[in-house]
């Protein structure tokens, strides 16, 4: 029979004390995509409030023109 093995549970990283803020770009890129899309919880690992918080982030880099919309 083949084994299961139980994933382990992401930790979210800004509840970690990471701080995050929408002029740094390199640090939101990890919560986007090669397309530009925003990253899911089930794949940042990011909890529902900071996920939240990381979407407002980027927007607002967007808007800046610090992250492009698509590429």
């Amino acid at each position: 029979m083949a084994e299961f093995r139980r994933k382990r549970k992401k930790v979210c990283q800004l509840c970690a004390g990471k701080e995050l803020d929408y002029k740094n770009a390199e640090d939101l890129r990890r919560f986007i995509n090669e397309k530009g899309k925003i990253l899911p919880r089930r794949v940042t690992g990011t909890c529902a409030k900071h996920q939240r918080f990381v979407a407002q982030q980027i927007k607002r880099a967007r808007m800046m023109a610090i992250l492009p919309f698509v590429k």
